[in-house]
């Protein structure tokens, strides 16, 4: 397939990455996902780099000279190779546990270009950055200060911080992304931060770099933003009236992207081009750097979860569901926050009359639905598409249920390219002891022969007629 088949850019995805062809046929660049599901089965996880791509550059070309560090939030989708993409443009990293940072330094990321935030750095992590050598710490509490300064000081080096602050400011945002109001466990309180910068600055063992915030996710205008500054301003000039001078200004992430082709996604070239203007308005230290941690904003729409259609069932109440061979163990999103994702066949079919759905897994709980009251017209074995799902979808996926995890790839053009393997059952129990009270009454190795001529089976099943 080649590029001259496109005939729409997808409004979900910005113009770049998926869309339908002139088959009406969902594609990835230039890969059917009809193809990509064939070839590497479901559920997958199916990523665009060229959407990767475009998102990132748009926040690049939106700081135009101004200094900045674009510091993507690795919780966001924390798979090696998305991780090497964006190393592969220049990328800073956000991470909030040493497992992240192990994951940037293994994907090739710099460093120097690593922040560190969360509420909870253990003593192996704190001595982990800081021989790895990171950028900063962004502090989140005084007693967070004296842990890093002791580690610091047993290992004879010096932590480079930058204190978080909690500005007490109302996103907008579903009380389970708000992360800067008074009430949340992240950062420091405004009535602490003027000292904790005084203490450190007393602290050989500390270097003063900057100040950071993170106010929520899903935010849709700038305005949060422009408040977020205003509160931060104050401080740093007051910093600087008492010597201390900072480096850099995080504004943290938290940019709103579109789940609904009527919902709005805060673009880069609205964000930053105000963020800029404000900070250099308030702000008596010229040029300080300029740091922003996006993660949704450049991995939700460039990610889909593919999935298989199992059956049709009709309930209660007329109510009718589609099960699906995903389910809230590879996208817990809905389940969690009761978020949306547009769902669409990969393949329209003209054949069958459409009807309302709840779209569910096979997991043992009731909230286990990705989609409810959606229109659609399939039938067992069809593909469906679960879209904006590279975001907090395999970044939080679960064995619940001993559900493997799925596999990912990675669309580049023509070629796919695999992230992650497909795991079974049999990797679940790879990590766990024996206790030895009982007999097996399938020898070990038998059962294993039998759990993979099943998997056979399943991939292949007509291989096995009348065998």
């Amino acid at each position: 397939m080649t590029a001259e088949t496109h005939i729409r850019p997808d409004s979900l995805s910005n113009g770049t990455g998926f869309y339908r062809n002139a088959s009406n046929e969902l594609c990835c660049e230039d890969t059917l996902l009809s193809d990509i599901a064939h070839r590497w089965g479901t559920p997958t996880y199916v990523y665009s780099r060229a959407a990767i791509t475009e998102r990132w550059n748009a926040y690049e070309t939106a700081f135009g000279t101004a200094p900045h560090q674009i510091c993507y939030a690795v919780k966001a989708a924390s798979t090696k190779g998305i991780l090497e993409v964006l190393a592969a443009l220049g990328a800073g990293f956000d991470c909030v546990s040493g497992g992240e940072i192990l994951r940037v330094l293994a994907a090739g990321g710099d460093p120097k270009k690593i922040v560190f935030s969360g509420v909870a750095k253990t003593p192996a992590d704190i001595a982990f950055a800081l021989t790895a050598g990171i950028k900063c710490f962004n502090i989140e509490s005084p007693a967070e200060l004296d842990r890093i300064a002791n580690t610091a000081r047993n290992l004879g080096l010096k932590a480079h911080i930058s204190v978080r602050v909690n500005p007490n400011i109302d996103a907008h945002v579903d009380h389970h992304v708000a992360t800067g109001l008074g009430d949340s466990k992240f950062g420091v309180k405004l009535t602490d931060v003027i000292a904790l910068y005084q203490k450190a600055a007393e602290l050989k063992e500390i270097e003063i770099e900057g100040i950071s915030c993170h106010i929520g996710s899903l935010v849709e205008s700038t305005v949060p933003y422009m408040s977020e500054i205003e509160v931060l301003s104050v401080f740093v000039n007051e910093l600087l009236d008492r010597g201390i001078a900072l480096k850099h200004f995080d504004i943290g992430g938290g940019a709103g992207v579109a789940y609904k082709a009527d919902e709005k996604t805060l673009e880069p070239s609205e964000l930053i081009p105000a963020v800029v203007a404000q900070i250099r308005s308030l702000v008596k230290i010229p040029d300080i750097e300029i740091l922003i941690e996006p993660g949704r904003s450049i991995i939700a729409q460039a990610g889909v979860l593919l999935t298989r259609v199992e059956y049709l069932k009709s309930g209660l109440f007329e109510r009718n569901f589609c099960v699906v061979d995903a389910s809230m163990t590879e996208l817990v999103r809905p389940a969690m926050y009761g978020s949306h994702h547009e769902i669409e066949p990969v393949s329209p079919r003209s054949d069958i009359e459409p009807e309302r759905l709840n779209i569910v897994g096979g997991v043992c709980e009731s909230s286990d639905i990705l989609g409810s009251d959606r229109e659609l017209a399939v039938a067992p074995g069809d593909l469906l598409a679960i879209r904006t799902a590279g975001a907090y979808g395999m970044s939080m996926a679960s064995t619940y249920n001993s559900r493997p995890l799925p596999m990912e790839v990675l669309v580049d053009g023509a070629a796919i390219r695999p992230l992650r393997r497909r795991m079974t059952a049999l990797d679940l129990l790879s990590d766990e002891y024996d206790l030895g009270l009982v007999q097996a009454c399938i020898p070990a190795d038998e059962v294993k022969t039998l759990f993979t001529q099943a998997q056979t089976y399943s991939e292949h099943p007509e291989d096995h007629d009348n065998k």
